[in-house]
């Protein structure tokens, strides 16, 4: 009971570094369960015997605590954030226009991590109009997979309250997502969490490559190729859950993007070296917020 407390105690850590961090962090954590909702397409995201499936929960939890180990520090990020002087763009985040498309459990399960992302990017750049935007598509999709409490109205008015305060703001939205993952694992499903944790992480990489691109800056180049520890968890991640039928693409996918990064052995971190793998991650970014 002990060493399963710590692993809880650290799984909550990383998601509060996740919600704390500028969006060229590249990965994230928000984990979350599903319950169908009349008439929606269910999948097989889950191991299919209940032995495999406690082994794959474990196991879950121990591979997102090593995905964000692996995350820069905080001070990292801000120096890379001050030296690329971004700005805010709201074309590298999914449509809110979208989010009633979402149908298969895959779907809702990448789509809430891409929203959640989404989420923290606009809060952390200050965008209140467009964060209650972010806000309202992320709790839609929690509705629909059985975590509204941890989105309600109650969390809308503190973040509205506390739109001055962006300390305030990230840490309500980590509490938020703190409750939902609490309620996921209660209930047993390593298969939404997984993927809702590829989601945020694809979205995280690709809004970083899209920012490196804007500002011409390497350093930002150079963290994204040293993703390969991070990305080796995630895939193991996925793998532990036993993704199946049409979400088996993201782990296709995301391996064939680890073997970009591998494939990167020598240190010119130019914005041309970033070719190959930012149209990967696009395309498997176009698929995860296109697919219904």
């Amino acid at each position: 009971m002990i060493i399963f407390n710590k692993k809880v105690s650290l799984l909550n850590n990383t998601i509060s570094m996740l919600l704390n961090i500028k969006p060229f962090i590249l990965i994230g954590s928000i984990t979350l369960i599903f319950s169908a909702c009349g008439g929606s397409k269910q999948e097989e995201v889950d191991a299919s015997d209940d032995g495999a499936a406690t082994v794959g929960i474990d196991s879950q939890k121990i591979s997102a605590q090593n995905v964000f180990n692996t995350i820069p520090s905080r001070a990292t990020i801000l120096e890379l954030t001050k030296q690329a002087n971004s700005e805010y763009n709201v074309q590298y985040l999914n449509s809110p226009d979208d989010v009633s498309k979402y149908s298969l459990e895959s779907s809702r399960a990448l789509n809430l991590g891409v929203y959640g992302a989404d989420l923290n990017v606009a809060s952390i750049y200050e965008q209140t109009q467009e964060s209650m935007l972010f806000f309202k598509c992320v709790s839609i999709i929690a509705k629909s997979i059985g975590v509204s409490n941890s989105f309600d109205e109650n969390m809308g008015d503190r973040m509205t309250a506390n739109q001055s305060n962006r300390d305030s703001t990230l840490n309500i939205i980590t509490q938020a997502f703190k409750s939902a993952d609490n309620t996921l694992r209660q209930n047993g499903r390593p298969g939404t969490s997984s993927l809702l944790v590829a989601g945020a992480w694809v979205e995280g990489l690709y809004v970083a490559c899209q920012t490196a691109k804007e500002t011409n800056n390497e350093p930002i180049v150079k963290e994204i190729f040293h993703q390969s520890e991070s990305l080796h968890n995630l895939i193991e991640l996925l793998e532990s859950a036993k993704i199946a039928g049409e979400a088996s693409y993201v782990l296709t996918d995301l391996k064939d993007v680890q073997k970009i990064i591998d494939g990167k052995t020598d240190k010119v971190y130019t914005v041309a070296a970033l070719k190959e793998l930012d149209s990967k991650i696009t395309t498997l970014r176009t698929t995860i917020i296109s697919t219904k």
